[in-house]
């Protein structure tokens, strides 16, 4: 590699430090609008200097990123995305400057010392967009509920936590009250919940239509108390489980680990380090709490473990345990592309395994 080209991105404009591997020029530090015209500017430069093939690029993943390797890619670039969790030097760096970020992201590339991490594929990130607008309809109508108990709490009346759930439940809430204003703001609450849950259900519907033919939901589901909204979240988060070489890269991955600090012969072990997306921990929590309220096999290994980790640890460390467990499930389920066998999570079924 000849050339590598360190680029510093932000909203509206990217520094970009340039270094040539051989020495035949001095470096090259430039700003350029993150704009149509800039980004062509900014390819026109690089294709001036060097051919294609001779010249990488690191970037830092923030929001703007998969739009710039979309159109470095259009001019045949390639781009390494820096993995920021993993790249500590310019968080920590006390020269804190677009041009110095940016030259530390060459120079470290031209070492091959770059932490690298994938964009996902453009089916997850639509189902990610999806979730989370879901999510953020969720959070209004939950919002809009709680005000109307509050209204109705205002003027004397006691409501119950599911009666917003149902038309009836409604109807029989704006009957009770007797000031024409209450009415009037508790009605017009109720509507904009109506069309909220409208817009939630259409919303629902388009991630059936997507996954429709996904063999990773399919198995996904067919795990005990496992759904399709969590079935769905767990498929996109993931994107493709290829990328993890072993189950126990999974669990770091969702933040399921606990720290470890081990020095000469001590060893201490902390809270789980919460990495990774909220998102995909918060399913694997719904998988094992799913698990919990179906009816499954009373030798189920999972519900065992569960029943002892929370006599000795309480409830809540004995989710997280459980859903640690789930990952290695998940791993291999959709490693060797098979259903959930429940006889295989038997216990029974285990220990005529290891006899044998």
């Amino acid at each position: 590699m000849r050339f590598s080209v360190g680029v510093d991105l932000h909203k509206h404009q990217m520094t970009v430090h340039i270094k040539d591997g051989k020495n035949l020029m001095p470096d090259l530090c430039s700003k350029f609008r993150t704009t149509n015209d800039g980004y062509d500017e900014f390819t026109g430069l690089l294709t001036s200097i060097s051919e294609n093939k001779d010249c990488q690029i690191a970037v830092e993943s923030t929001g703007n990123t998969r739009y710039f390797v979309k159109k470095m890619q259009e001019k045949g670039l390639s781009v390494k995305i820096v993995n920021t969790m993993k790249f500590k030097v310019i968080n920590e760096s006390i020269n804190k400057t677009d041009k110095h970020d940016a030259n530390t992201l060459s120079e470290f590339l031209q070492k091959d010392m770059i932490p690298e991490v994938k964009l996902c594929s453009k089916e997850s990130k639509d189902l990610r967009a999806i979730l989370k607008h879901r999510k953020t309809l969720k959070s209004a109508t939950v919002s809009l509920k709680n005000q109307v108990h509050c209204t109705m709490l205002e003027n004397g009346i006691e409501t119950r936590n599911g009666q917003l759930n149902s038309i009836r439940g409604r109807e029989k809430i704006i009957e009770q009250i007797d000031d024409p204003v209450t009415k009037t703001i508790v009605s017009n609450i109720i509507k904009s919940i109506e069309i909220l849950e409208e817009e939630i259900k259409k919303l629902e519907e388009e991630l059936r239509l997507m996954s429709e033919g996904d063999n990773a939901v399919k198995i996904l589901q067919s795990i005990p108390g496992t759904g399709f909204l969590t079935a769905v979240k767990v498929r996109a988060y993931l994107d493709d489980i290829k990328r993890f070489s072993s189950y126990e890269k999974l669990s770091s991955y969702c933040g399921l680990v606990p720290w470890v600090q081990s020095s000469d012969t001590k060893s201490y072990y902390g809270q789980i380090t919460k990495r990774g997306p909220q998102e995909l921990r918060t399913a694997f929590i719904q998988m094992a709490i799913g698990m919990m309220r179906v009816k499954i096999e009373k030798n189920n290994r999972y519900m065992l473990s569960y029943q002892i980790m929370k006599r000795n640890k309480g409830s809540g460390k004995a989710i997280v345990a459980t859903a640690r467990k789930l990952t290695k499930l998940v791993w291999t389920l959709l490693t060797e592309e098979k259903n959930y066998d429940p006889f295989k999570s038997n216990k029974i079924y285990k220990s005529a395994y290891y006899v044998a």
